[in-house]
């Protein structure tokens, strides 16, 4: 490979890794500048397009599908990401128009959890049975089915719910190594804004 050739692909990457930063930056400021209880304000919603729109309305879910992908990543054979979609499902489908208490302290709790273990994986990887990190992302996506399947109404919005959280995680698995940490890290530290408001 020529001194031009590599000197252009560092440039690029560099580039990259630039943008995705900002990205994070920006990420973190705007979920800090909306409101930590989504859950409460939500209407039920209804169709394709109204389930596809609503993972994003909500801080607190949004980074949850966030670090599940960053964590995702960083695991072998990418169970993760599907737990947390099944786990989810099932939880809506369990929530059965009942209101628990503390929820929105354990939605928010989820996301200082999910957060931390994504900051510290490659850590947790020679620690951590894959058993117990597919339990903890199974019992958090839980937690998050209890608190959305009030808020959508119909298959169609339930579907478009799931394409958008599958959508997420993958946004979450795409940063490169260098950035996956800060940005994880990131979301820990927006989970524990989100506990103190919520507690």
């Amino acid at each position: 490979m020529t001194t031009s050739l590599r000197a252009l692909r560092h440039s690029i990457r560099h580039t990259i890794h630039h943008h995705l930063a900002r990205a994070g930056v920006a990420l973190t400021a705007l979920t800090l500048a909306l409101p930590a209880a989504a859950h409460p304000g939500h209407a039920p919603d209804s169709g394709f397009v109204a389930g596809l729109l609503h993972p994003v309305t909500g801080a607190d879910h949004l980074l949850a599908l966030l670090a599940v992908g960053l964590w995702s990543r960083q695991q072998h054979g990418y169970r993760l990401a599907p737990t947390f979609l099944v786990m989810m499902a099932l939880g809506a489908a369990s929530s059965g128009g009942v209101a628990l208490p503390a929820l929105e302290l354990s939605i928010a709790a989820t996301v200082l959890l999910l957060g931390g273990l994504a900051a510290y994986a490659p850590r947790l990887q020679r620690g951590m049975q894959r058993q117990m990190a597919v339990l903890t992302v199974g019992a958090c996506a839980f937690v998050h089915g209890l608190a959305h399947g009030n808020e959508l109404i119909g298959m169609a919005s339930g579907a478009g719910f799931i394409l958008a959280s599958a959508g997420l995680m993958l946004l979450g698995a795409i940063p490169g190594e260098r950035l996956r940490r800060p940005l994880a890290a990131a979301i820990g530290a927006a989970g524990i804004w989100l506990v103190a408001l919520a507690g």
